[in-house]
């Protein structure tokens, strides 16, 4: 009898823990394709650096370095880098204002929006002829890891093209890569692509924004995501100590039943 009434906690056990590991949420991300889906709390705008690049007078000191840090708007630090180009007359990366000229340069981002650009070759090889740029990735360290991030991207001097972005935790393990296709375009018309993602836990380390076209410069806005103060207590945690519980449980009507 006393085996039997075992056995039934044991079996017991092992139904309840199965089931809760099965229903607690896991560590799963997924694309995010709009920067109101994304619901952030915290944003960078590139124009918080204070290094706009003016195309109508030039200035070298507005270029910045191809590995930079920056500050959000509620104090998270960041990592950005781009890739340097193994082609000489490419600009190193710049942030300009979009807009129709003379106040700007015309994108298919929103006008007014400052854009971090990857660098190209400013003058033109022919009539016609796309401008050589610097294809990055762009890459974006989080110094304390996000559950989810975005921004808008475009691809010089292409008018359709794929889009890509990757997600990577604090052990450069990628947790997710996804692509759409984007268009670019001079209309001003906020039609530039969002690529976003977001997970169940703050482990976003870092981002890679990339795209399909080789030798062209590529555009990102002003960079939204979510923060968290703490995360979901892990699945196996949270098993483990049901587990200890319904074992005590099984133990004790064990020792009951003894003589």
């Amino acid at each position: 009898m006393n085996k039997t009434l075992n056995a039934s906690f044991f079996s017991l056990a092992t139904t309840i823990i199965t089931s809760v590991l099965i229903s607690l949420p896991g560590e799963a991300i997924t694309f995010v394709s709009s920067r109101s889906s994304l619901d952030s709390n915290d944003q960078l705008n590139w124009s918080s650096l204070g290094q706009i690049f003016n195309p109508f007078a030039p200035n070298p000191s507005a270029f910045l370095p191809n590995t930079f840090s920056a500050t959000s708007e509620n104090g998270l630090e960041l990592t950005v880098n781009i890739p340097t180009s193994s082609n000489p007359e490419i600009t190193p990366p710049f942030i300009f204002q979009t807009a129709f000229p003379p106040n700007g340069i015309p994108t298919n981002f929103a006008s007014g929006d400052f854009l971090l650009f990857s660098g190209f070759i400013p003058v033109p090889t022919g009539p016609f002829v796309p401008a050589i740029g610097n294809s990055g990735p762009i890459e974006i360290q989080f110094q304390t890891p996000v559950k989810a991030a975005g921004t808008q991207f475009a691809v010089d001097d292409t008018f359709e093209y794929t889009a890509l972005v990757s997600a990577f935790d604090q052990n450069n393990t990628l947790l997710g890569s996804f692509s759409i296709p984007g268009t670019s375009s001079l209309t001003l018309d906020n039609s530039a692509v969002f690529l976003g993602v977001s997970s169940d836990t703050a482990n976003i380390a870092k981002l890679v924004f990339n795209s399909s076209e080789p030798q062209r410069a590529i555009a990102i806005n002003q960079l939204s995501f979510v923060t968290a103060n703490t995360d979901i207590p892990e699945p196996v945690s949270t098993a483990s100590f049901i587990g200890f519980g319904l074992l005590g449980l099984g133990l004790k009507s064990s020792q009951k039943s003894q003589p």
